[in-house]
């Protein structure tokens, strides 16, 4: 990123006022006027949101928890030349949305265990920061972003880290040309996983309602990426398959998480372009809609709802009850409603 006399300025002002940055600040960062800047790794203070309480096997809180630790969130780059990628099955949750000339990246999340490396490891968008306002003063690992974004990412309530920030965190591979090659070393930013209290997504797990329709696999096209989920029986796990090719990691092993959510959301544009001049769009995750599950072989019709950008969000039947997911890895799959 280039430097100049404006840009340190600006950086050290977000230094300062990060630590006093709230949830009201996430509203801040859609609306906020278009200045010079480059992101900073300052912590954010306890801003008093509590999760709520609720069965530890059935429930995961909606609110940002502000005793569990921070979770981890990585822009994962999801070009053919990127695959296969590293780490990605060990990720909580993997959030798979539209960028620019509709092709597709993903935001991999994780609690519970940190690899010993993730990537490639690529840019932010703006929508990242309406979906991550869900966590409390989560890390977010990132190869940049376009520069008029830069000053949103800044006031997030969240530690923003870039190669720029912290080269120690990150590395490049030698099997990949640039800029796919781009890796980060997790346990450089956390010296330990939060945990599952961290994850205040608003998921619930436990056992299957009643109902749903027998799937044995599903489709979901973005405008030039195609992500496919087969069941397994013998895995008792959906087999994820992007753009036609079974989905392994560099060690070799099958991504395969235990529920998929194909999550209808309004998909617009925003105000923000890429070098080539594609707009990016910004996927609305605060709202509510209609959504697939997919859990052990079959596919459930609900609804979601997410009332603002601190909570997580509420997935129900048809008659209003919580939706359980099965327990393992989460794929959530952002598509135009």
């Amino acid at each position: 990123m280039t430097q100049d006399l404006v840009t340190v300025g600006m950086r050290q002002m977000a230094r300062m006022r990060r630590g006093v940055m709230t949830a009201a600040l996430l509203a801040a960062t859609v609306t906020g006027s278009l200045v010079t800047g480059c992101t900073a790794h300052g912590r954010a203070v306890d801003d008093g949101r509590n999760r709520q309480q609720g069965h530890p096997e059935s429930q995961v809180s909606s609110s940002p928890s502000a005793t569990a630790g921070p979770v981890l969130a990585v822009k994962i780059d999801n070009a053919g030349a990127a695959r296969p990628q590293t780490g990605l099955d060990t990720a909580d949750v993997v959030y798979a949305e539209q960028v620019e000339g509709g092709l597709s990246r993903l935001m991999a999340v994780f609690a519970t265990s940190l690899p010993k490396a993730v990537g490639p490891v690529r840019s932010a968008r703006e929508s990242d920061l309406e979906l991550l306002g869900q966590f409390h003063d989560p890390t977010l690992a990132f190869s940049g972003a376009q520069h008029k974004l830069l000053p949103l990412i800044d006031k997030a309530p969240l530690r923003a880290v870039s190669p720029e920030e912290d080269s120690d965190a990150y590395f490049r591979g030698g099997d990949k040309a640039a800029p796919h090659n781009l890796f980060l070393r997790p346990k450089r930013l956390l010296n330990s996983a939060p945990g599952a209290d961290a994850l205040t997504t608003g998921f619930r797990f436990g056992a299957a309602p009643p109902g749903g329709t027998t799937e044995k696999g599903h489709t979901v096209r973005f405008p030039a990426a195609r992500f496919a989920f087969t069941w397994s029986e013998q895995r008792q796990r959906w087999l994820v398959s992007m753009d036609g090719i079974p989905t392994v990691t560099t060690d070799g092993a099958t991504v395969a998480p235990a529920t998929v959510v194909v999550q209808h959301v309004k998909v617009r544009q925003s105000r923000f372009h890429d070098f080539l001049g594609s707009n990016t769009p910004y996927t609305e995750t605060v709202g509510s809609g209609k959504a697939e599950v997919l859990r052990d072989g079959r596919v459930f019709d609900v609804d979601w709802q997410r009332k603002s950008a601190t909570d997580g969000t509420e997935f129900t039947t048809a008659d209003g009850s919580p939706m359980n997911f099965a327990e393992g890895q989460v794929w959530v799959v952002f598509t135009k409603a």
